[in-house]
């Protein structure tokens, strides 16, 4: 159930104040371990403000939509709804600049698909990407157990796909004042599909996204759920419930609405910026991320050798 997951508990915050807070805060941790004797004008000019690293994450989610989009075999809504979720997750508290967003991405989609049940060998994953898919499966292998720990291992993602579902056969059955809710089917899906881009899954629970879907979906149609939230939906709650019900899908649809895309030379710009400023220990392309992952083979054959050494003389 949502309301004792890991999602409620631990992944919904209280606004879009709070969350520019724990950004800004990972923001600020990055440029403070690496700015050294750097000017604050010198740091403005050398690092990503935490308005350039949304903006960015932003334009990312746009890629592994489209990514998702065109993926074979054809991906399932929860496993692109659990891609994103992931990826927003990451960045509440961790930077752009420490982690590329080009890695975590393709890391979200395939740890998505395993836990969405859609399992899809790295083989055929990376037969999705142009260009050097040993190298693609190879950085997604390194980065996905770093998705997780960063994750806290909170992998259940709870998508408002279901809950929609659920709303419409509830308002067949027990609202009669709407003749047929399936005219509002098409608009909502849009909103759900707009919603994914904004920050909506770590403010709102999936049953109200799901509802705030359905309600601006009858809106367009000149029709009104909120009869059916007061008098059905909250038929034993109090008033005040019912109305603060309401107040949070109206927030959720400011949000959503209010979600921009990014102009391309924008986001181009930015990530000229990322490549100067990028951590390189994490970079999958750096003579420092390789001598690392070289010393971490090499601790590994250790390991084994000693074990197989005590083995050997356990045998004897």
């Amino acid at each position: 159930m949502f309301s004792i997951s890991t999602q409620a508990k631990y992944w919904l915050f209280t606004g879009e104040t709070e969350l520019a807070t724990c950004r800004a805060e990972a923001n600020r941790s990055y440029i403070s371990s690496r700015r050294a004797h750097l000017t604050d004008n010198e740091v403005a000019s050398c690092f990503l403000t935490p308005m350039e690293e949304k903006l960015l994450s932003r334009q990312y989610e746009v890629v592994l939509r489209k990514f998702c989009s065109e993926f074979q075999p054809p991906m399932p809504k929860c496993v692109i709804g659990t891609s994103l979720a992931y990826f927003k997750r990451f960045y509440v508290h961790n930077s752009n600049m420490d982690y590329h967003p080009k890695d975590i991405m393709l890391t979200c989609v395939y740890l998505a698909c395993k836990v969405e049940e859609f399992y899809v060998p790295i083989g055929q994953f990376v037969k999705n990407l142009r260009g050097d898919r040993e190298k693609f499966a190879d950085a997604i292998l390194s980065f996905e157990l770093t998705l997780m720990s960063k994750l806290n291992y909170h992998l259940t993602v709870h998508n408002p796909f279901r809950p929609m579902e659920g709303f419409i056969i509830d308002i067949k059955t027990r609202y009669k004042d709407i003749q047929n809710i399936e005219i509002v089917r098409r608009t909502a899906e849009e909103f759900m599909e707009r919603s994914l881009q904004s920050d909506a899954c770590l403010i709102f629970s999936p049953a109200q996204i799901a509802l705030a879907a359905l309600s601006f979906g009858a809106t367009k149609e000149g029709l009104s759920l909120d009869r059916y939230i007061k008098e059905i939906l909250f038929k034993t709650a109090t008033e005040k419930e019912a109305e603060d019900t309401l107040y949070q899908l109206r927030r959720v649809k400011f949000i959503v609405k209010n979600t921009e895309s990014v102009p391309r030379e924008q986001a181009q710009a930015i990530q000229k910026k990322l490549d100067q400023c990028r951590n390189q220990e994490n970079n999958p392309d750096s003579d420092v991320y390789k001598q690392r992952m070289l010393e971490k083979l090499d601790e590994e054959e250790d390991v084994r050798h000693r074990k197989r050494a005590k083995l050997v003389a356990d045998d004897r």
